[in-house]
């Protein structure tokens, strides 16, 4: 699954200074997408303020998540949501909860607001962003129920594996975003991942967790589906901020 995860930009060229954990695939809405997106869009897909690239988040742009869903809820965020099964079924499943999809793949989204108007679902929203600068400064503090990174791409060869989003400094991130008693789940079905990701919680000071059983709240998606049918094993891991 592609995840939103992009690093900071030189401010007088607009290029970014940092490696960025994703590659921006094509990015062309087939008829059917840009349908629904021209449909559904202006609702449910919000206009993020950008800095430099189209998909950064402007230092100044906070989200007012009330205005955004029209009531008070808590609410959940996906780190790269791909083509919206995950998000869809979680938000069916709890009406009650809102959900707040990251993608920086937009024919993603458009296959997010297909799964939105054929559910009938008020309590998605999702945004083209990147993710580490949402969290920094675009969520609120101490205003997400829960993270979810469902198979974020593991940029498998050893030489692309320091591109990878999940590191002690997002967990920096994380943690800023989540309400005390919140939680970040993740899940993957690359081995090393799992030990890098069970090892950056272990090494972070501002959130505790490690390897977990299956999250009864996870759907299983085209992309686990994939690794179990190479023979892959899931991995699920969670951690909660430090008190």
């Amino acid at each position: 699954m592609s995840d939103a995860a992009e690093q900071p930009r030189d401010g007088a060229t607009g290029h970014r200074r940092e490696l960025v954990s994703f590659t921006r695939r094509g990015g062309r809405l087939n008829e059917r997408q840009q349908r629904v997106w021209d449909e559904l869009g202006n609702r449910y897909v919000i206009d993020v303020p950008r800095d430099a690239a189209t998909t950064s988040v402007h230092p100044d742009a906070h989200l007012d998540v009330e205005a955004t869903f029209g009531r008070v809820a808590p609410l959940v965020v996906e780190v790269g949501s791909g083509h919206g099964d995950s998000v869809c079924a979680a938000a069916q499943a709890h009406p009650d909860v809102d959900f707040l999809a990251l993608e920086v793949w937009e024919p993603g989204i458009a296959q997010t607001l297909l799964g939105v108007r054929r559910l009938g679902l008020t309590n998605v929203r999702a945004a083209v962003v990147n993710a580490p600068e949402a969290f920094a400064t675009w969520l609120p503090a101490s205003g997400v129920h829960e993270v979810r990174t469902w198979f974020p791409d593991p940029w498998h060869k050893r030489r692309h594996n320091k591109r990878r989003l999940v590191t002690v400094e997002f967990t920096h991130l994380v943690a800023r975003v989540l309400e005390p008693e919140g939680v970040w789940r993740l899940a993957t079905d690359w081995a090393d991942y799992a030990d890098q990701m069970a090892a950056v919680i272990a090494e972070s000071d501002v959130v505790d967790g490690g390897r977990c059983e299956r999250f009864e709240g996870r759907p299983v998606t085209r992309f686990e589906a994939k690794g179990i049918a190479k023979g892959r094993q899931i991995h699920d891991l969670a951690a909660r901020p430090v008190s």
